[in-house]
């Protein structure tokens, strides 16, 4: 019996992944149909599917899609692009701060969100300089791209990478003791800056002015400031990161919610309308599924065919992981992905004698950092060649590669590097 379950979860995951990969626009639906296969077939009870979904995980990513649109309409991520921008002598300069600035933006606002707001300033350079924007938009696209990994609140990747390990908000700057993941993502976005500095240099036209943008509201920012400090002091009242961080999340982010609608007629349904409830959907599915291939013992077969390609080394189990990541990521969806390899890494891991952390933290760079690869790994990277055609400019995957994969392999290179040196 057990052989039937783990076959028929095996055919169904295999099924899933196929059509996540076929159909990019239907993906919540797609694993919601291979979700449903498997409590059907009883490989896991309503209840366990109940338990194993991360409610805390999902409480951080909903309260931060919330804060996060509240602080995009604040108009203060604008005013501060435009104020950089002036402080630059050259178009190249201006685009790279730009560039540099939705990378931090990033880190409290989701991707696609950070290009809507950053992508009308690099626009509005390039016109005044009489120069095409393309290059500019995929450089603001994977450098928002590039910073999702490195907090508990930037990206569903870190949310996820945080449920497995249990790791605080403080976990992602220093870890057992060393330093974390957060650093090795800044060492890939020093080295991936001086990509995108060697491919602006050339835009030496002089910066016209840009009159900064009218702030609305500050209320988003400092509730943001409160938020990261709330977060920082958790662990004292949830050492297993349990609770707490979906709670203040949420908190903060429906009490935003309801100071809109209070601001403003009308402004908190329209908040609830733009919520992202396909992805916290495809969340919960990702779980789900997971699980069932826990429980049916696919993860273990799985871990014991990498270990046999791979070796017992870990530092070729290590560049194996990071490389795979990277070209995986380039063409599936990473939040199931990172999903599915984190247990599997972990038996690997163990199965071979070695410390799961450097291993697990190698993948989850990679997987986050490959999305940059191609137009349509990420994302961003959909929503800035959309930008950019209706702009009558047409993104072929040439060049985005010009830009997108000179700038991963940079930086999933030095971030992994520093990765391995530290741990």
């Amino acid at each position: 019996m057990m052989g039937f379950e783990k076959n028929f979860v095996l055919v169904i995951v295999v099924m899933v992944y196929v059509a996540l990969i076929a159909w990019k626009k239907r993906r919540t639906e797609a694993l919601w149909v291979g979700v449903l296969a498997l409590l059907v077939g009883r490989v896991l009870s309503p209840g366990e599917a109940i338990h194993a979904v991360e409610w805390n995980v999902l409480g951080i990513f909903a309260g931060i899609l919330f804060v996060a649109e509240v602080f995009a309409d604040s108009g203060v991520p604008l005013r501060i692009a435009d104020l950089l921008i002036d402080r630059a002598k050259t178009v190249g300069g201006a685009i790279l701060i730009v560039c540099l600035f939705s990378g931090f933006v990033s880190i409290f606002v989701e991707n696609v969100a950070t290009v809507l707001i950053v992508a009308p300033v690099a626009m509005e350079v390039s016109r005044r300089a009489g120069v095409s924007p393309l290059p500019f938009l995929i450089g603001i696209a994977v450098s928002s791209n590039l910073q999702g990994a490195g907090t508990l609140i930037g990206d569903p990747p870190s949310m996820i990478l945080a449920s497995f390990q249990r790791m605080n908000f403080n976990d992602f700057f220093f870890y057992q003791g060393k330093l974390s993941i957060f650093w090795s993502v800044q060492v890939g976005a020093l080295a991936s800056a001086v990509v995108l500095w060697l491919i602006f240099r050339g835009h030496r036209q002089p910066v016209a002015f840009i009159e900064p943008a009218p702030v609305k509201s500050w209320l988003p920012t400092v509730a943001i400031v409160v938020m990261v400090v709330l977060l920082a002091l958790s662990p004292i009242f949830d050492p297993g990161f349990h609770w707490l961080g979906g709670t203040i999340c949420m908190v903060i982010g429906l009490g935003l919610v309801a100071w809109e609608g209070v601001r403003e007629k009308g402004k908190s349904a329209a908040l609830f309308r733009r919520f992202d409830w396909n992805t916290t959907a495809f969340l919960i599915g990702v779980f789900v599924l997971v699980e069932a291939m826990v429980h049916a013992g696919l993860i273990d077969d799985l871990a014991a065919g990498f270990a046999s390609v791979t070796g017992d080394s870990p530092l070729v189990i290590y560049v194996s992981l990071v490389v795979f990541s990277v070209a995986v990521s380039a063409f599936v969806d990473n939040i199931p992905f990172i999903t599915v390899m984190i247990p599997l890494v972990k038996e690997v891991a163990t199965g071979v004698g070695t410390n799961e952390v450097p291993l697990i933290f190698g993948m989850v760079l990679g997987a986050s950092l490959g999305g940059n690869i191609t137009p349509f790994g990420a994302s961003a990277n959909v929503v800035a060649v959309g930008l950019l055609r209706k702009q009558g400019i047409t993104v072929s995957t040439r060049d985005f590669l010009k830009i997108g994969l000179p700038f991963t392999l940079v930086a999933t290179a030095a971030g992994a590097a520093f990765l391995w040196l530290t741990w």
